[in-house]
């Protein structure tokens, strides 16, 4: 759980080697992963906006991102 929660803390930046990543990936794939970056963008944004804590915020995140990447695992 600790790494996803640290990579919760850098989800805000976009550099220029995640974007080379991205253009190399389906398209598909590609609509799928950018609508579950917003979701959890926005949701992100809707804590710290009610006045939590970003820790508070990052955990949170990083528990649906996992919940998330178990689906997507588990998909059959």
């Amino acid at each position: 759980m600790r790494f996803v929660n640290l990579c919760c803390k850098s989800y805000s930046t976009c550099g220029p080697t995640l974007r080379a990543r991205w253009a190399k990936v389906d398209p598909a794939l590609r609509a799928r992963g950018h609508t579950g970056n917003r979701r959890l963008n926005k949701r992100w944004q809707r804590f710290i906006e009610r006045g939590k804590s970003p820790n508070v915020a990052n955990v949170a995140i990083a528990r649906e991102l996992a919940g998330w990447c178990w689906s997507l695992a588990t998909l059959q």
